[in-house]
């Protein structure tokens, strides 16, 4: 690779060794038994000041081969079509090099 992790593809830089985290989280508009259940836990061990928590998931993905560009529009994607369900989940992510 030339430049320290980018290579060039045409005019595009393409990027290696990126990571990607993805956080994915119940909607406001969703119930969320399991944070409910934590808040609950928390309350009882003497941790009042927490009045709510929602409870989601993380992800970290190691990327390899794309442009910035492409990585953008592929987590876009991968994050709709297989990490939520876009009916009650919503995501965030973001490209950490």
């Amino acid at each position: 690779m030339a430049d320290g992790n980018a290579e060039r593809k045409g005019d595009t830089a393409i990027i290696g060794d990126m990571k990607a985290h993805v956080w994915v989280m119940p909607k406001r508009t969703v119930l969320d038994p399991q944070g409910q259940t934590i808040q609950h836990a928390l309350s009882g061990l003497g941790y009042k000041q927490v009045r709510d928590v929602r409870q989601g998931k993380f992800f970290v993905l190691n990327l390899d081969g794309w442009s910035r560009d492409e990585a953008q529009s592929q987590l876009e994607r991968i994050s709709k079509e297989v990490l939520t369900n876009p009916v009650i989940e919503e995501y965030r992510f973001e490209i950490v090099d």
